[in-house]
């Protein structure tokens, strides 16, 4: 069966920067990482949140990318861009990246974004990502994360 349009164009994104990553369609819904996780039969840790904020007063997207266990420090994500940075509205979100809160992938945006990548994903060997629709995700590696969106890996993770 065909991938949905949205879907297909993750699949296509990473082709074209030269992954050989597999968009999956699941028959249920990935909007939530506990909901990929169940999805796809592993632990919540192992989900990749692509969350997207607007930096302030620059007002640019920045997009973090975090293990579906952790809180985002958001503190910890502004001493790396140098900005404070606020949650985005779902317009916003759509705009920049052309995908819908709960199936924003790491790659594939309308615009480049500048992300950060939670350091704790690169202690996992598999992990599975959002590919452009709430039913569709894709595994990699967490090297593979990093290079796909050229992100700077930090301690991001709110702990206690």
């Amino acid at each position: 069966m065909p991938l949905k349009p949205s879907a297909q164009k993750v699949q296509d994104a990473l082709a074209a920067a030269g992954f050989a990553n597999q968009v999956v369609e699941l028959p249920d819904s990935a909007r939530t990482a506990a909901e990929a996780a169940a999805a796809v039969g592993c632990d919540v840790a192992r989900i990749v949140k692509s969350l997207v904020f607007r930096a302030r007063p620059s007002g640019r997207a920045v997009m973090v990318v975090a293990s579906g266990a952790n809180r985002v420090d958001e503190k910890a994500v502004r001493a790396v861009v140098g900005e404070a940075i606020e949650r985005a509205d779902a317009d916003f979100v759509r705009e920049q990246t052309g995908y819908a809160i709960g199936g924003v992938p790491p790659l594939g945006h309308a615009v480049r974004l500048e992300c950060v990548v939670d350091e704790d994903l690169l202690k996992l060997d598999r992990i599975w990502a959002a590919a452009g629709h709430p039913h569709a995700v894709f595994a990699l590696g967490p090297d593979e994360l990093v290079r796909m969106t050229g992100g700077k890996v930090a301690a991001i993770a709110k702990r206690g």
